[in-house]
């Protein structure tokens, strides 16, 4: 796909974008009051965002203390770099994943998981990282307060 079959956001649409971001319920037409054009407007540009894939979805934010998930770490694992790909697609049933990515530098793939208890993220780490043949190291961080900000801040 060229680069330039998807034009950058103009304003109105960095406007939408902005607002779907801060409250992803917002009705079409507070979406469009709020971005200051028309619900015509609102409407055709939120369809095209979606068709184009700007906008991916719609999800929940959820206090993972309140839902029996107390302990967060960032992990930071150095695998065997040929096997990315299978990596990926078992760690897609890890307990308590919330969020990975595969990077450059000192680290291969950070990690965020979210456990109940330091027993859960101790199986997580030692039985499942740990216990794979292609995971060279990992250096487990908790994370002791954290805060959520929309992007673009």
């Amino acid at each position: 796909m060229r680069l330039d079959a998807f034009p950058a956001l103009d304003d109105v649409d960095e406007r939408l974008v902005h607002h779907l971001v801060r409250d992803g319920r917002v009705s079409i037409s507070a979406l469009a009051e709020r971005a200051g054009v028309s619900r015509a407007t609102a409407y055709s540009r939120f369809d095209r965002l979606v068709d184009e894939g700007v906008v991916t979805g719609f999800s929940a934010a959820v206090d993972p203390v309140k839902v029996g998930l107390p302990v967060t770490a960032l992990i930071l694992v150095n695998i065997d770099q040929p096997s990315w790909q299978t990596l990926r697609r078992e760690w897609q049933t890890l307990p308590g994943l919330e969020y990975i990515a595969f990077t450059s530098g000192g680290f291969d793939v950070v990690m965020v998981v979210r456990v109940a208890d330091v027993v859960a993220l101790r199986d997580v780490v030692l039985v499942r990282l740990q216990g794979s043949p292609h995971v060279r190291s990992t250096q487990t961080i908790f994370i002791l307060d954290e805060e959520h900000l929309p992007l673009g801040g």
